[in-house]
C-alpha cells in the first residue's frame, strides 16, 4: 500500500507560521511598536491585538473623559470609554504602516468618532432639530452682544435668513429639545452624598408652614378693627378669590355695595400702614 508523505520543508513551514504568532506574542512590550504592527499585519494573531489594545486603552479613557466634561452628569463615562473601545479596535485592524503617520495620531479621530456615534445613538432628539436650535441661538447671541440689547424674533429670523413663518416653526421645533434626568446632580452638598435633582423638586401639594404663618398674622392685621361685613369681604376677595358678585350674593349686598365698601377698608389700610411707617422712622 503506497503512503503519501508531505514534503518536510512544507511542513516545518506550517508549523512555523502556526508557531510564529505565539512566539512574538510572548514578549511584545520589547519590541518597537513599528515592529508589533508589522507582526500583527502578516499574522492577523489574537494575542498581538491584545496586546496593542491593552496598550493603546488610555487614549479611549482620556478621549472619553475630554467629551465628558461637556456633557451632563447622567451621562456615565464608563459607556463612552466602551464605545471608544471599538474606534480603537476598527484603528488597529485599518492602520496602514505604509502612510508613515503615528499610530495616535491616526486613532484619536477614529475614538472620537465611535463615542460621537454613541452619543447621537442615545440622543431622541433629530440632528436636524439640534442643528437648527444651534443656529436660532448663535445668532440671538451675536445680535445681543452687537446691540447689548434682547434680540427680537425678526431680528434672529434676519441674521439667519428664514421667513417669520419658518423662524416659529424653528421655535417649536426647539421647545423639547433637551430633557433632565430626575438623578442628575443638582448640586454638591456638605456630606458625602450629592444632591440630586429628585431631592429639589418642589411639591405643590405641601404647605410651607412659615409661608402660612405670615400669611395667618397677614390676615390678622389687616382684618383688625374692620366690622364683620368687611372683615369678610376682604377674606373672601383675596384669600378665597371670589368676585364682587358673588360677595354680594353672600352677604345680601349689592356688587356696588360690595365695591364701595372693598374701596372704603383700603383707603382705611392705607392710612394705618402710613401711619405706622411713621412711628417706625428712626428719630434723629
Amino acid at each position: 500500500m503506497a503512503v503519501r508523505v508531505a514534503p518536510k520543508s512544507a511542513s516545518r513551514g506550517k508549523s512555523a507560521a502556526r508557531s510564529a504568532p505565539t512566539r512574538t506574542a510572548a514578549d511584545l512590550s520589547k519590541w518597537p511598536i513599528h515592529d508589533v504592527f508589522e507582526e500583527y499585519k502578516k499574522s492577523r494573531c489574537e494575542r498581538i491585538r491584545n496586546y496593542l489594545m491593552e496598550k493603546f486603552l488610555p487614549l479611549v479613557r482620556y478621549n472619553a473623559e475630554r467629551i465628558h466634561t461637556r456633557l451632563p452628569d447622567e451621562v456615565d463615562v464608563d459607556d463612552l470609554v466602551s464605545a471608544g473601545v471599538f474606534g480603537l479596535k476598527d484603528a488597529i485592524e485599518n492602520f496602514d504602516l505604509g502612510r508613515k503617520v503615528k499610530f495616535e495620531t491616526y486613532c484619536a479621530p477614529r475614538i472620537r468618532g465611535a463615542i460621537l456615534d454613541e452619543l447621537r445613538s442615545m440622543d431622541w432628539v433629530p440632528r436636524l432639530v439640534r442643528h437648527r436650535t444651534a443656529r436660532v441661538e448663535g445668532a440671538r447671541q451675536q445680535i445681543e452682544m452687537e446691540s447689548g440689547q434682547p434680540a427680537s424674533d425678526r431680528q434672529i429670523a434676519d441674521r439667519i435668513g428664514i421667513s417669520m413663518e419658518d423662524f416659529e416653526k424653528y421655535k417649536r421645533d426647539s421647545v423639547a429639545r433637551n430633557t433632565r434626568s430626575l438623578s442628575a446632580r443638582c448640586f454638591p452638598s456638605d456630606g458625602s452624598r450629592d444632591v440630586r435633582e429628585i431631592d429639589v423638586i418642589k411639591d405643590e401639594t405641601q404647605i410651607n408652614p412659615l409661608a402660612e404663618m405670615h400669611r395667618r398674622d397677614l390676615k390678622d392685621l389687616i382684618t383688625k378693627g374692620l366690622s364683620r361685613a368687611e372683615r369678610l369681604i376682604i377674606i373672601l376677595y383675596y384669600y378665597e378669590g371670589m368676585t364682587m358678585k358673588e360677595i354680594g350674593a353672600t352677604l345680601d349686598l349689592s356688587e356696588s355695595r360690595v365695591s364701595q365698601m372693598h374701596s372704603s377698608v383700603l383707603l382705611r389700610l392705607k392710612a394705618q400702614m402710613q401711619h405706622r411707617s411713621r412711628e417706625l422712622e428712626p428719630v434723629e
